[in-house]
């Protein structure tokens, strides 16, 4: 274990994943040190592993592939020890989980760097927004927000705020304008006034909207008639209290627009946590940051050593 991890990273993004995943800790890594708190390893072993992963919410792949593999480092390398066992466990995690790591950040994509939100409502991409404009500020970039959630004026409202709060400019139109020229009107600013990232919001909606999705599309291809090649990224927003829901919305909506990452929101006040688990195992998309709190700061870059530290290897 001490191999694996080491120390963990004294940062922000420690302190906050061991606060934020505390509760998903409780019930995983309680449970899994419960089951392998005894002399030997055996089938019974690993059933009762499978209920403390099901019910962790790692969903049933990532919950096979994982005994698959313990199964086979016992047949391969005869492993018997619980405690050996445990350790080779943590190892697998942490495979799967840098299946959803993002490539270590070489800089903005272009100038502006266009970042487009989606999501279902209620799962907090407009909060999320004002975090990420506040996380590219203290990296000291510009930051202008657009508010294409146009059919809620509450929702230009609490970006607006959020924007204040995070030292960024915001465009905005009246309630009911199309979203996609403030999507386009946001950008041709952006590009005035040589600002390094713009963030787009927009309104919530169901995946199986027809007419919402193809919303999306064109602020997509208004965008890019502006920027080519923008948006830049396009971050779909989930709440991890919806466990495996949250894996269904993100292939729906993969279906319709081109995901470049995920942003799971509300880690801090579940025990599901393992869903970021089952997501490494069944979706080809990166998760890029956790939601652990209400806080500007409140939003970690994932990294899979450190999710997997912050589960098994202590504070």
């Amino acid at each position: 274990m001490k191999r694996l991890f080491g120390k963990l990273k004294e940062s922000v993004t420690g302190s906050l994943l061991g606060q934020g995943l505390a509760r998903t800790r409780q019930r995983l890594s309680d449970g899994v040190q419960r089951v392998f708190s005894g002399t030997r390893v055996d089938e019974e072993t690993l059933e009762a592993l499978e209920e403390v992963l099901l019910g962790s919410d790692v969903g049933v792949a990532a919950t096979e592939a994982l005994l698959e593999r313990l199964r086979s480092r016992i047949r391969e390398d005869g492993l018997e020890s619980p405690e050996v066992l445990r350790g080779a466990f943590v190892e697998e995690i942490v495979a799967i989980l840098r299946r959803a790591e993002t490539p270590a950040e070489e800089g903005l994509a272009g100038k502006p760097h266009v970042v487009l939100l989606v999501g279902v409502n209620g799962t907090g991409k407009t909060t999320t927004l004002g975090k990420l404009a506040h996380y590219h500020r203290a990296r000291n970039r510009s930051v202008l927000v657009a508010a294409a959630d146009t059919f809620r004026a509450a929702a230009v409202d609490q970006l607006g705020i959020w924007a204040e709060r995070a030292g960024a400019e915001m465009v905005a139109n009246q309630s009911g304008a199309d979203p996609a020229s403030v999507a386009y009107d946001a950008v041709a600013r952006a590009q005035s006034r040589d600002v390094d990232v713009v963030l787009v919001d927009t309104a919530g909606r169901l995946q199986t909207k027809v007419n919402l999705m193809e919303e999306l599309r064109k602020i997509g291809r208004v965008v890019a008639k502006r920027i080519p090649g923008a948006p830049h990224e396009v971050l779909l927003v989930l709440d991890a209290t919806t466990g495996q829901n949250a894996i269904q919305q993100a292939r729906q909506f993969g279906d319709v627009t081109g995901i470049t990452g995920l942003v799971l929101t509300k880690v801090d006040g579940t025990a599901k946590g393992g869903v970021v688990i089952a997501i490494a195992q069944q979706l080809g998309i990166p998760v890029r940051f956790l939601g652990l709190g209400e806080g500007m700061e409140d939003l970690a870059p994932f990294d899979a050593e450190s999710f997997a530290a912050a589960l098994f290897g202590g504070e």
